[in-house]
């Protein structure tokens, strides 16, 4: 490393180092692109497979539907281990491998789900119990969940000396804490009950025979002998020659940076902000694009669509992973990651500070597991003051005093993190250095300044802290609504009463504005005073017009309703004569204050200590179980033994171990392409020119193409409908926004994405009509589909006189549902190699195969016979992947045709050499014809549910307390697949009834396309009990084995929830006498899906004000 760090010379490359699953891996100059994810490198240079790209933008044939890469559906989770050689320790966590890079692995060790198993190759007790208990369906996610919950028992293997001993044949783990360790984890098939039982099953204080069904015992049998053995230290073992290199390095000069030099493209590791600065102050950065990572979870969080001259990681500066504690508090080093920073404030004496023990909590509530691991706290605040990221993290800081250490250039400041939040965006000649939170007592604030001493405040004085979010997901993994913190220190006036407030800071963020703001105009009317309820009715007031989402924020005023609930929760308690209230806090007996505002605890056990106060816990406990309890009840059929018995899926360990190939797992060939669609913005236009954007022009073997380039004697289609074809490019006008244009082709996957995302289209709209965007506009413009003969309505019975007969009859009724993603985990996929004598083999994770060679035939223009179609498994589809996956294969498959023979050559007849051939080889030219009566085409499934469920009237909350379902399955083949596919149809409705929001722009492109902004529901939002009974109908002629369907059906279910949440809010209309955005309190609209602004709205958005109003008039 003799180069100087001022040279524009490039410095000389050193080798990154690490380990997957116990084998070494070198990557030198050249060998892989800096760029490039764990999860990219594993899936294309190794043979581990098991971590699959769910929610990434793509994978190298992934044309369709591309989600964004947002490390949030746990399908690529991998295990990270870290060697400290001044410990001998060995840290161990969970990381998404699609957000981390592989260049940042240098000296660490890297353990998939291929990985758990033993040296003799045999299966994990992860994957055995996952396994056996149903847990896996599709199989797409299961490899991430495994990782997920090993992940979990090595830490609790780690945190042994501070946990009991376990039982024999248990982990370290509590039933709670194995829940969590997999809510991050997506699933669209199980519903997640079994999945929660499984993770259970190695938890120290279950009762195994709360668990649910399963392959080990029969009901009544339960013993942990009969369960896959579990061994502490059996996960993730640290390679010795990794440590022996650690070892070895210790002692290597540091004076120059190290860097991995890749045809101009730089990894840069600097060891001190020093060597950072003389780097990005070199000539080697005057022109470069530049990217500084930690984490890099940030590209999570932003689609990014640029290609970086140059890395410079600062993971491996001292400086900025270090931690300082003291008697004035504690400064956290930017680089430290969120998980790191929750166990710093909860260790020790940091515990029982009650400001560091509600920041932990919340912290908690930030991403997911997965992400919190890797994601840096400095990364979180930079996103918030540059990209007006919404923070949760920049928000409770605030309200606690944080302050920031920042460098500029040569200069070292010190400022409050609100004059951070308000600096110019930093760009990387600005480098934050630490976090410092000021230490806060029970009965004291000490001085937020640094450079004087603290001193505790008046005898008598208590400190009030509480955080707050709303979002849709109650354990976090969701960007909330809204998020506040609010800090007071509170006196008791002995002549009066009163509370009075000495201080008052709230910190507000996430509502849509810039960042995260400071109330001063609402902490005026306290501070100095007492607090009454006219006072905080004056509050709400001011607190509406200062928390004010910009324009186009979505749901805004209920943002600002948020606001002045979470207000109102924090400082009700204190108004005069509530404090002695032994009962929850209730709106009129309706609406209840908590920190989260999902399935929110109200306030409890109130008298006139504010200790108690500070101990109000609220949200889900991190003690308590997420499923509180289960019931699956079946008759099995003995008619037909062994059918009819609850059997574990064949290959669910499999795919619970990677061994099971998914499409984008097989090898790619030699010099394979990669490609990724290029999408109108426009629904009703002239595509006049498609191009690269000319900043991507320079790399090498990018092309688009697009209907021009079809096959000759081929045709521009895409797939085939009910409705008849659809092209495969929008020609010669878009059809609608979103509709496939072309195709970029490029040497990698990241490439074609990157290029597809900034494709330059050129558009006109001359004399064109408005497009037509909802149903209204198409009844309005008679724009009709052609019914297909099989829609067309059948008459049963006489409709007048049944109508005349009936007791109530329905005049006239609208009924609008909106759309629903199918959200199947594996992304629409496709490979398509060229085979001899002008034939095409397509692999495909399509539910139609036989359409999807159809289809490409009319595309290629090829005999139906020259192409073939494979489909081993389909890693989730529910319908999605029946006429959506054909554009993908077509797509494919054209683009990698080469024509041996002209198809017409082939397709010639030659009626005067037919016979004689025909009798020559014997073959019969005579047509036979025979007719098999087929089963009926329709039957009656028939099912029944009940829900309860409690809502939240300050937040808007649902929360699913219970759900009883009972299906008629026929006579069930397999109760266990039975019962996995009612329960995950059902949770898929309460998805679609009660979450799933599926927004559009104006121009009706879908922007809600991810698991950023889409919210499919998670263990978290299941019901807390959930039962399930399968009902043995009989016999039923015509049936397999007299069974029924169990796919589809159970959906409609769900409408429970949906109903019981109506129910819940005429209720609570009635008894705070409002009518919210409704005619009477008894008659509105129930929007589908009930979102809480939706819900919330109902309830009133300023039930607050009025209940206030009430105690005011009432004294």
């Amino acid at each position: 490393m003799a180069a100087s760090s001022s040279s524009s010379t490039p410095l000389a490359a050193a080798a990154v180092v690490f380990a997957v699953n116990g084998e070494r891996v070198e990557l030198r100059d050249g060998d892989v692109d800096p760029g490039a994810t764990l999860l990219e490198f594993l899936r294309t240079r190794t043979r581990f497979t098991g971590p699959k790209l769910g929610c990434g933008e793509g994978t190298r044939h992934q044309l369709l539907l591309l989600l964004p890469l947002l490390g949030g559906c746990g399908a690529c989770v991998v295990l990270l281990s870290t060697y400290d050689a001044a410990t001998g320790a060995v840290s161990q966590a969970a990381a998404s491998s699609c957000l981390t890079l592989v260049h940042g692995l240098h000296h660490r060790a890297v353990t998939t789900t291929e990985g758990l198993k033993s040296r003799g190759g045999g299966l994990h007790a992860v994957h055995e119990r996952l396994a056996g208990f149903h847990a896996s369906q599709c199989g797409f996610c299961t490899p991430g969940v495994c990782m997920s919950l090993a992940a979990a028992l090595a830490g609790a293997e780690k945190d042994g000396t501070r946990r009991p001993g376990p039982r024999e044949g248990f982990s370290r783990l509590t039933a709670a804490e194995a829940e969590r360790a997999v809510a991050g984890n997506l699933c669209r098939c199980t519903g997640y009950r079994p999945i929660a039982d499984a993770c259970k099953s190695f938890a120290a204080d279950v009762d195994l025979e709360d668990l649910g069904l399963n392959s080990f015992w029969r009901k009544g049998e339960a013993s942990v002998s009969k369960l896959s053995r579990y061994n502490e230290g059996s996960i993730g073992a640290f390679p010795e020659f990794i440590k022996a290199e650690i070892r070895a390095s210790l002692g290597i000069d540091c004076s120059t940076p190290a860097a991995l030099v890749r045809n101009g493209s730089n990894w840069y590791r600097p060891r001190s902000v020093e060597e950072y600065y003389k780097l990005v102050g070199s000539e080697l950065f005057s022109q470069s694009k530049i990217k500084v990572v930690v984490g890099n979870t940030a590209s999570g969080v932003y689609r990014e669509a640029e290609v970086y001259d140059s890395y410079i990681e600062l993971k491996g500066v001292p400086e900025l992973n270090s931690v300082k504690k003291d008697a004035k508090g504690v400064e956290i080093g930017a680089a430290v990651s969120i998980s790191q920073a929750i166990e710093i404030l909860r260790e020790g004496d940091s515990f029982k500070d009650v400001v560091f023990s509600k920041i932990a909590d919340h912290l908690e509530k930030v991403a997911s597991g997965f992400v919190r691991n890797t994601a840096s706290m400095g990364g979180n605040l930079i996103m918030a003051q540059r990209d007006q990221f919404a923070s949760d993290i920049a928000t409770i800081l605030l309200a606690a005093g944080s302050s920031i250490r920042i460098q500029v250039s040569s200069e070292r400041l010190t400022v409050t993190l609100e004059e951070f939040l308000e600096m110019p965006p930093c760009d990387h000649k600005t480098l934050l250095l630490s976090i410092w939170i000021p230490r806060r007592t029970p009965t004291g604030i000490l001085s937020s300044d640094r450079t004087t001493e603290g001193s505790a405040s008046t005898s008598g004085t208590s400190l009030l802290f509480e955080t707050y979010r709303a979002g849709p997901r109650p354990l976090g993994n969701a960007v909330a609504y809204l998020n506040a913190a609010f800090l007071a220190r509170v006196t008791s006036d002995e002549t009066s009463g009163s509370l009075i407030l000495e201080d008052l800071c709230l910190a507000f963020g996430a509502h849509g504005t810039h960042h995260a703001i400071r109330a001063r105009n609402v902490e005026k009317i306290f501070v100095g005073k007492p607090v009454t309820a006219s006072a905080l009715h004056e509050a709400c007031k001011v607190l509406k017009k200062t928390v004010v989402p910009n324009e186009g924020t979505r749901h805004a005023v209920y943002r600002s309703s948020l606001a002045v609930a979470f207000l109102f929760s924090f400082l009700y308690p204190l108004i005069k004569g509530t404090l002695k209230l032994v009962k929850p806090i209730h709106l009129n007996g309706c609406i209840t204050s908590g920190v989260n505002g999902n399935a929110n605890q109200p306030v409890t056990h109130v008298d006139a200590s504010l200790k108690e106060v500070n101990n109000v816990k609220s949200g889900l406990c991190s003690n308590v179980c997420i499923l509180e309890s289960s019931k699956q009840i079946i008759v099995i059929n003995k008619d037909y033994l062994p059918v009819g018995i609850p059997a574990k899926k064949v290959g669910a360990e499999l795919q619970a171990s990677g061994e099971a190939v998914f499409v984008d797992d097989i090898p790619s060939p030699k010099d394979c392409l990669y490609g990724a669609f290029i999408y109108s913005t426009k629904p009703l236009a002239h595509v006049k020119s498609i191009e690269l954007d000319s900043s991507l022009k320079q790399l090498k073997n990018t092309t688009v193409v697009t209907v021009n380039d079809i096959p000759e004697g081929g045709g521009n289609f895409g797939a085939s409908t009910v409705f008849g074809l659809e092209p495969l490019f929008g020609d010669p006008l878009t059809q609608c926004a979103g509709e496939p244009l072309g195709v970029v082709i490029a040497e990698t996957q990241r490439l074609a994405n990157i290029a597809a995302k900034r494709a330059v289209i050129s558009y006109s709209t001359e004399n064109l009509d408005t497009p037509i965007l909802s149903i209204e506009d198409a009844v309005r413009r008679c724009s009709y589909f052609e019914t297909p003969p099989f829609l067309l309505p059948q008459k049963i019975g006489d409709f007048s006189k049944g109508m005349a007969k009936a007791d109530q009859k329905i005049c006239s009724a609208e009924v609008k549902l909106n759309s629903q993603y199918f959200f199947y985990m594996e992304t629409q996929t496709a490979l398509a190699i060229p085979d001899e004598d002008n034939c095409m083999v397509v692999y495909s994770s399509s539910q139609c195969p036989e359409t999807a060679q159809n289809v490409i035939a009319k595309c290629l223009g090829l005999p139906c016979h020259n192409v073939r179609v494979i489909t081993r498994r389909v890693g989730g589809g529910f319908g999605g992947k029946a006429v959506r996956s054909l554009p993908v294969c077509n797509a494919r498959s054209w683009r990698s045709a080469r024509n041996l023979h002209t198809v017409e050559s082939l397709a010639l007849f030659h009626s005067e050499c037919a016979e004689d051939n025909a009798q020559m080889t014997g073959v019969d030219l005579s047509a036979r014809e025979y007719y098999v009566p087929g089963p009926s085409g329709t039957y009656l499934n028939y099912g029944a549910a009940a829900s309860e469920v409690e809502i939240d009237l300050l937040t808007g909350t649902t929360t699913v307390l219970r759900s009883d379902l009972i299906y008629d399955c026929g006579q069930s083949l397999n109760p266990a697949v039975d019962l996995g596919q009612v329960e995950g149809a059902f949770v898929q409705g309460i998805g679609y009834f009660m979450n799933e929001e599926y927004v559009t722009n104006p121009d009706g492109l879908v922007v809600s396309d991810g698991t950023w902004t889409y919210k499919i529901p998670t263990l978290d939002t299941i019901p807390k009990q959930f039962n399930i009974e399968l009902l043995n109908s009989g016999f039923h002629k015509k049936r397999v084995l007299s069974s029924k369907a169990s796919g589809e059906p159970p959906l409609l279910l769900a409408a429970s929830v949906h109903c019981a949440t109506r129910e819940a809010i005429r209720a609570a209309r009635k008894e705070i006498h409002c009518s919210g955005s409704g005619s009477s309190p008894s008659h509105f609209d129930l929007e589908v899906p009930a979102i809480m602004p939706v819900v919330k709205e109902l309830c009133g958005l300023d039930n607050v004000e009025r209940y206030l109003e009430g105690l005011m008039s009432s004294k």
